[in-house]
């Protein structure tokens, strides 16, 4: 009976020597002060990093009161101090301890995830330029895309044109009421160079200045092209045509022709003027002033010389 009890205890103490090794193993907390040469392997939420002391406390941070005898950590059995933190960012932190300065994540949300590590690592010269940079990315992202001008007077449009450096392309658009009837196809044409304008000024916003002119009454629908602040080139998308009885005015969408002088116009983006043999190659009119004309404007004009022909030789 009594040898029973005795094995019994004897038992009961190795489980407790076990439980106990076990339990120190398990939370074996230390305090690290050595030379600041001196390499530690840190296990920062399952991301493992090896530096030095020195680098760990170069900057007065929580991490220089852990590394400098102030603060118990905690390792394992391997000699891997551990970090109850996401490793994702601690590569950036060291970087920014060792030198300084760190390259910050371009999107948001790892910036806004760096911030909360050096807030938390009490880094405040990397938590600064964390947080002012979220700040001008959150004011970036709220900007429109394309910004198109509205001009208001001719002496506004003048400075808007001479005061960029990139080309630009205006589209005068002005459905008034005139002596003139539209013909059935206008006003669906009035709206497709509307909706080519709005889709040329997404695709090259960053490369030309579009502005859109509704409060000239001088045309109905006419594109302009400039380059280097002077007028090369327009596209006049409205014509007069005769009926038996009176005038109509008729309004063209002519996209091939305004595709070609918007790539026309590109090449103004350089400082030096475009090759002249160039323009003259893509030009489908020659070199100078081009614009559009329907072709019933230009049939028109054939009758007209034709009966003048006719009106100068009667024999």
């Amino acid at each position: 009976m009594q040898s029973d009890y005795l094995k019994y205890d004897k038992k009961k103490l190795h489980i407790i020597r076990v439980f106990q090794a076990n339990l120190i193993v398990m939370s074996d907390k230390t305090v690290i002060k050595g030379n600041p040469s001196e390499y530690v392997k840190l296990n920062v939420g399952g991301c493992l990093y090896y530096t030095t002391i020195g680098t760990l406390t170069k900057h007065d941070t929580m991490l220089r009161a852990m590394f400098s005898g102030r603060m118990e950590v905690l390792s394992d059995s391997d000699g891997w101090i551990l970090i109850d933190r996401s490793g994702k960012h601690f590569g950036t932190i060291l970087n920014f301890l060792r030198d300084g300065t760190a390259t910050l994540p371009e999107s948001s949300k790892d910036l806004a995830e760096l911030l909360a590590e050096a807030k938390y690592y009490c880094i405040g010269e990397l938590a600064e330029p964390c947080n002012q940079a979220l700040t001008k990315r959150k004011e970036r992202e709220a900007e429109p895309i394309c910004k198109v001008p509205l001009i208001t007077s001719q002496k506004e449009e003048e400075m808007l044109i001479s005061s960029t450096a990139k080309p630009a392309i205006k589209l005068l658009i002005n459905r008034h009421n005139n002596k003139y009837s539209y013909t059935s196809t206008s006003d669906d044409n009035l709206l497709k160079n509307i909706e080519l304008f709005d889709k040329l000024s997404l695709w090259y916003s960053n490369r030309v200045l579009f502005i859109k002119d509704v409060i000239s009454t001088s045309e109905i629908c006419c594109w302009v092209f400039y380059g280097h602040g002077k007028k090369v080139s327009e596209v006049c998308c409205t014509s007069i045509v005769y009926a038996t009885d009176k005038k109509h005015t008729k309004v063209e969408c002519p996209e091939a022709r305004i595709y070609e002088e918007t790539l026309n116009i590109l090449l103004y983006e350089s400082r030096n003027a475009p090759d002249q043999e160039l323009m003259q190659a893509t030009a489908a009119r020659g070199s100078g002033m081009s614009s559009y004309t329907s072709d019933e404007e230009e049939e028109r004009s054939g009758l007209d010389r034709l009966r003048s022909n006719k009106s100068n030789n009667p024999g």
